[in-house]
């Protein structure tokens, strides 16, 4: 393995880089006969692909995907479902500059020193355009969760730069172009073009949810379901912390507050985040992550080329000032990809039901001791 697979049952293969002529993935494991189109995996691309307002990256792609293999008649085969992003809009003279310097608080430096080669058009591989093809694989793992569990996947951003984002209602999200859960987002539209004018980045904070989980997905120790998860999320570029329910905040609570009291009609609270001892609870899903300033600006900064000469770096191009501006798509679609792995991994090891429901089914099945 090197690095460019996601998942043990429902695995995810990504290739390609940010200016070659396409990118894409391989889903293996899907289950068979899930209807599903390049309708059902468009709507989520089109959430992020670039290019959408004036506070994104204008690089202009369509971001439309191709099904090579895996669906026949409209129906998933369990076989491998190839995945196809062609890139139609690439600039790399844009990076001529770069090829020999690296960029601060960007993977060139790291890229060349461990391979001694690198694709500086856009940061190649290490671009976040390779999110793209998560965001599709995503979009496969959410169709058949819902249709197995009515899960639903909903994200939004919390804060970006200093500025911290109220939740008011789910509604607002697909209206603006931050994802935000507010109605008025003048105040951000402001800062995001300051922003710009100072040929400045930030960094963003979002969280993402999912609804409908059912209880005893995950695995003791190793594998358990909050750890694949921040996995996960940590594969997505520019991502730096990743916290679970009350994440970092638990430090200043008691036990008395932090632990979870559950009653007959449920639990309490969800400080858990919807996970205990690895294994989810049942409750919502709540994750939250941090995406670190963009690194690719226009501003100069010192650095050095690849003689380990003094330079002063100014990257142009097509940049996203905020990268967390187009991430909540993607971070939806990692946390269903982890979902989906593990539902599977789940029915493999336990069947459809959890533990608690088969010692009631064997129970019912027991003939009483007159009969014994």
């Amino acid at each position: 393995m090197s690095g460019n697979t996601l998942g043990t049952i429902f695995a995810i293969t990504n290739f390609g880089e940010s200016h070659g002529p396409a990118i894409g993935c391989v889903i293996d494991g899907c289950p068979p006969g899930m209807e599903l189109s390049a309708a059902d995996i468009q709507l989520d691309l089109d959430r992020r692909r670039p290019g959408t307002s004036r506070h994104v990256t204008q690089r202009q792609e369509a971001d439309q995907v191709q099904i090579l293999s895996g669906v026949y008649e409209g129906k998933t085969t369990g076989t491998p479902i190839a995945l196809l992003i062609q890139n139609t809009d690439q600039r790399s003279k844009d990076y001529g500059a770069i090829a020999q310097q690296f960029r601060p608080g960007h993977a060139d430096y790291t890229y060349w020193k461990k391979y001694g080669i690198r694709d500086p058009r856009g940061g190649g591989r290490s671009s976040a355009r390779l999110t793209a093809p998560m965001v599709a694989a995503g979009a496969v793992a959410k169709k058949w969760l819902a249709q197995k569990y009515g899960m639903v996947f909903r994200g939004c951003m919390t804060q970006i730069g200093e500025i911290e984002i109220p939740f008011e209602r789910w509604d607002h999200v697909p209206n603006n172009p931050f994802f935000a859960p507010v109605a008025d987002v003048s105040k951000l539209e402001a800062y995001m073009d300051q922003l710009r004018k100072a040929g400045d980045s930030c960094g963003a904070r979002l969280r993402v949810t999912a609804t409908n989980v059912p209880v005893g997905l995950g695995e003791p120790l190793f594998d358990k379901l909050d750890a694949d998860i921040a996995y996960a999320m940590m594969g997505i570029n520019a991502v730096k912390g990743v916290e679970i329910g009350a994440g970092f905040a638990s430090v200043a609570q008691r036990g008395t507050t932090h632990g979870d009291s559950i009653t007959p009609t449920g639990f309490a609270t969800n400080n858990a985040g919807g996970v205990l001892g690895g294994i989810s609870t049942g409750q919502d899903l709540e994750v939250s992550i941090a995406i670190k300033p963009t690194s690719s600006i226009i501003s100069p900064r010192q650095s050095v080329d690849i003689h380990n000469n003094p330079v002063e770096v100014v990257t142009k191009g097509r940049h996203d000032p905020c990268v967390g501006i187009r991430a909540t798509p993607i971070a939806e679609a990692m946390l269903a990809l982890v979902v989906m792995d593990h539902a599977l991994r789940h029915r493999a090891q336990c069947g459809d039901v959890n533990a608690s429901e088969k010692a009631d089914e064997s129970a019912a099945a027991t003939p009483p001791a007159s009969f014994l």
